[in-house]
Parts: structure tokens; C-alpha cells; sequence
């Protein structure tokens, strides 16, 4: 595990952070203006008396090693009980904003404990905890401890793959399991925002289909990657819990600008995260599953180019033309660049099912009804009901 980054100052007012920006270049405006604002925000919630929060993510790893993903925030001590809101918060309706008003507690400590090792790790500079951590522990569902300061223990769920594990699954978010018409920013900020997470539309079909490449080997590791903020993933994941989707850890990124650019690179964020899956689990093979909506193709097939024996299909939901113009037109001309990997290709879960089964990557799960047998069942039936009249 790298070493904690080191607590740094933070800007007190605006004043102070015109000065730093004069002083460290235009490009890194939005930055300062962001960390000014957080500052006064964790100045104000200080204020109400809100307390130092961690909120659980689920995490993975191997036998050897974990990942342990977690988020620090100021909230109000009332609205969470071990690093989950309370269900009636939910019960009642999230609206999307509610999931930004937290101010992040940048550089936080925070005690771990997996298994029987114990450490201390540091958030970055918007509360999120990151850290890899070497431990032995036992192939299946296992959990994490984390304190900040004197706050309560909070338990975290990690899915530990087995060394046996050969066929794992990497899926997109947006407008592959959920229904988001991202990225045309109008109706990002509705999703984001206002939507009650309860009016989410699951994408038709996908929850079976993910749910069937899962058990194809039960004991790799499920990943959604998504350039979604850190501040949905609770909301994300109770949307794939309550629509059936299997659980599995979400890699997501922070809301607003980097330390060298105005806005994050959602592309840049996708390749760089399945690249260290790829070393994280170098004998494990990936059915990639994403939409055509802009940039899965092309960032799955440039995975596929560098990587040509760790990927086993690629799967890509198409979008109906409405979507795809809400999402700003498909990608095209990839499904050919990789000769040797399978693509599949359809509108929803079972058309993709469909082509994954002739593959021999899924197991046919149903069988057809002989027609004459189910006529001769048919007139069992009439008949029996005929001697009853």
C-alpha cells in the first residue's frame, strides 16, 4: 500500500484562494474554487454540529491482497447508522442533490481492520478512501472495519475471488443497467440531481443477462465502471440491489475538477481502472459489457488490443435511436478491430443472452416445449374437463 498522502492547508477564503491560483497557474482555477468552497461548507456543517461520517462502499480482492473503497463526509449523525442511511431517509425518497450536500473531509485518517491486520489510511482531498491492503483471507463475501476518529465502526463488504476464478465480469452503468440518457447535460443534472432514486428505469433485460454471467463462475469478480461521482454509489447500489442486479464493488470517480484539468476524463478514468484490473488478476479473462452510446466500444477494444488473451466477449447493449441521440450518437466501426474476440451486439438483456449461449459463454437455460407434446398436454387437460361437465 503507498504511503498516506500528507495533510495540506486549506484555503480560508476567497482571497487566499485567488492568491494560490495566481500563484500555481490558470489551469488549476477550478480546483482552488472547489476547495474553497468545501472548506466553507465543512466550516458551516461544523456549525449545525454535523459529525465525520464514513460511508461503505463494497470492495474486492484476492486472497492475497483487498481493496477497501469508502468515502468520508460531514452529515448529520442522525441520518446514518453504520455507514448507510437510515431506511426511512430512504424509505422517503433520495433526491439526487441530497447525495452533494455532504461536504468531503479531505486527508482524513481512518482506521482499518481486515481479517486480523490492522492500518491507517488517508482520504484524499475529497474524503475518498482508496487503499489496497495486503491480508490473507478466504475466498466469498467477507467485511472491513473503518473508524474515523471517535466515530462509530463501520462495517464494509468485500468480495474476495478465488484463485481457481478464470471469467469475470466489467460492466458499464449508464444506459446499460439503468436507463440515464447520459451524457446531454440537461438531463445528467435531472439524473443526478432531482430524480427520486426510486423513479430509476432499469435497462430491459440486463439484470438477468448480468446476473447469468455472474453464475457462469460464481467465485470471480463482479465490477461496475462507471464515470458516475462517489456520491451516487450508495444510491447505485440499492438501484442494482432492488432490480436484481448482482452485487459487486462500483469504481467511480470524484465530483469535479483534477489538480491539471477543468473537467475529469471519463475515458481516461475507464482505461486507467481496467488496466489495474488487468495486473490486479492477471490469470482472470473479462466479459466486457457496455452500450453504444459513445465510448465503451472503443475503450473495450483498445483493452482488447493491448490485451488480446484477457478478454472473452465483448458486450455491447445497442441503444434505440432516442437514446442514442439523447447520448449524442453511437460509436461505430470497432466491432471488426479485434479479430479473435467475440462481440455481441443487441437491444437488450435477452437478444445479448441469445448470442452469448450460441458463444458457449452462457449455458442455454431453457429448454423449448416440444410442440406436440404441449398439445397433447393441452387435450389431457379439455378432456378431463369435458368428463367433469
Amino acid at each position: 500500500m503507498s504511503a498516506p498522502q500528507q495533510s495540506q492547508p486549506e484555503p480560508a477564503d476567497a482571497a487566499s484562494v485567488l492568491a494560490r491560483t495566481r500563484a500555481t497557474g490558470v489551469e488549476n482555477v477550478a480546483t482552488h474554487l472547489q476547495e474553497g468552497w468545501n472548506t466553507w461548507q465543512r466550516s458551516r456543517a461544523r456549525e449545525r454540529g454535523w459529525v465525520p461520517t464514513l460511508i461503505a462502499f463494497t470492495g474486492y480482492g484476492t486472497t492475497a491482497w483487498v481493496r477497501v473503497l469508502s468515502r468520508v463526509v460531514l452529515a448529520k449523525d442522525e441520518d446514518y447508522l453504520n455507514g448507510y442511511r437510515l431506511s426511512k431517509v430512504v424509505a422517503d425518497g433520495v433526491r439526487g442533490w441530497r447525495n452533494f450536500i455532504s461536504p468531503p473531509m479531505a486527508y482524513a485518517e481512518v482506521s482499518v481492520r481486515v481479517g486480523e491486520v490492522c492500518t491507517r489510511v488517508r482520504a484524499d482531498r475529497m474524503g475518498v478512501i482508496d487503499a489496497r491492503i495486503e491480508v490473507e483471507l478466504e475466498p466469498g463475501w467477507r467485511t472491513a472495519v473503518l473508524t474515523v476518529g471517535d466515530g462509530e465502526e463501520v462495517t464494509l463488504d468485500l468480495f474476495i475471488s478465488s484463485p481457481d476464478a478464470k471469467l469475470g465480469m466489467v460492466s458499464d452503468i449508464d444506459d446499460t443497467v439503468v436507463v440515464t440518457s447520459l451524457p446531454r447535460p440537461l438531463l445528467a443534472a435531472w439524473n443526478s440531481f432531482v430524480i427520486d432514486e426510486h423513479a430509476r428505469t432499469p435497462t430491459p433485460g440486463m439484470a438477468v443477462l448480468l446476473r447469468r454471467l455472474a453464475e457462469a463462475d460464481e467465485m470471480a469478480p463482479v465490477i461496475y465502471l462507471s464515470t458516475g461521482a462517489w456520491n451516487v454509489a450508495q444510491t447505485l447500489t440499492r438501484f442494482l440491489g432492488r432490480n436484481l442486479y448482482p452485487l459487486g464493488a462500483l469504481l467511480l470517480t470524484s465530483w469535479g475538477p483534477t489538480r491539471n484539468r477543468w473537467f475529469r476524463s471519463g475515458m481516461e478514468h475507464k482505461v486507467s481502472q481496467l488496466e489495474r484490473l488487468a495486473e490486479e488478476f492477471p490469470d482472470m479473462q473479462w466479459v466486457l459489457v457496455g452500450d453504444d452510446g459513445q465510448h465503451d466500444p472503443e475503450i473495450y477494444a483498445d483493452f482488447a488490443h493491448r490485451h488480446p488473451d484477457r478478454v472473452k466477449a465483448i458486450v455491447i447493449r445497442q441503444l434505440t435511436p432516442s437514446e442514442a441521440l439523447l447520448a449524442g450518437g453511437r460509436a461505430e466501426g470497432t466491432r471488426q478491430s479485434t479479430p479473435g474476440i467475440p462481440w455481441c451486439y443487441g437491444p437488450d438483456g435477452a437478444a445479448l443472452s441469445d448470442q452469448l449461449e450460441a458463444l458457449g459463454i452462457l449455458p442455454e437455460r431453457f429448454v423449448d416445449v416440444q410442440p406436440q407434446g404441449w398439445r397433447e398436454q393441452i387435450g389431457d387437460v379439455e378432456e378431463v374437463a369435458e368428463d367433469a361437465e
